[in-house]
């Protein structure tokens, strides 16, 4: 953990601290916009479930107001002609999504985070734990880190975690690690989501969403 804390430090300090404040600022202000933006949001964290973020916002740019109105069919011929890997699954689950469209301003604005991550896990087919964690982030709340298989082998390598056996991880388990990563954002002094930035940045050199 202090070979983490000592890296987190230094990258403050520098050019991808200041580029993390940016993004989590726009963050911020992407959370106080229309339920329409909000959901596109929504589309593009069902769409990097073991996918990758790159590939997300590569569709979401090129689909915009097309999560809000294609019908199920053109949604997945226009992911399959995208390249996506898994477009009719995820075509139907955005689709199925849409019901709660105009609930996800008042779900932010009313629910504690973990109340909004449970309603999110629990409503929204397609979304875990971990993809209702980074929807939240990606609208300004910032309490919880994103723990993909990145940010698990970073916290093995540094003997924070054992290296799990799966990748895909239960509830609990998922809680458990998070539960690492609270003392390591309390003492470099940043939210678990602003974490997550680093820890991805240290991981892979990006700075995405």
């Amino acid at each position: 953990m202090r070979g983490m804390l000592r890296r987190i430090g230094s990258l403050k300090r520098g050019a991808a601290g200041f580029r993390i404040a940016m993004r989590m600022a726009e963050f911020k202000a992407r959370g106080m916009q229309q339920s329409g933006e909000l959901f596109k949001e929504l589309c593009f964290c069902l769409l990097t479930a073991n996918y990758s973020a790159e590939g997300g916002m590569k569709m979401q740019d090129a689909i915009g107001d097309g999560f809000l109105n294609l019908s199920e069919r053109a949604l997945a011929s226009k992911l399959k002609t995208l390249g996506y890997r898994f477009p009719n699954a995820r075509a139907k689950y955005i689709c199925q999504a849409r019901k709660h469209r105009n609930r996800l301003k008042s779900v932010l604005a009313a629910y504690p985070p973990e109340a909004a991550r449970e309603w999110l896990a629990d409503n929204i087919t397609g979304l875990g734990y971990k993809e209702s964690s980074h929807f939240l982030r990606n609208v300004g709340v910032d309490r919880f880190a994103i723990i993909d298989f990145h940010i698990i082998d970073l916290l093995a390598r540094h003997g924070a975690i054992p290296k799990p056996r799966s990748k895909t991880l239960s509830r609990k388990r998922y809680l458990e690690i998070e539960g690492k990563l609270a003392p390591l954002a309390a003492r470099a002094k940043i939210s678990q989501g602003e974490l997550d930035m680093y820890l991805w940045y240290m991981e892979t050199g990006k700075i995405l969403k």
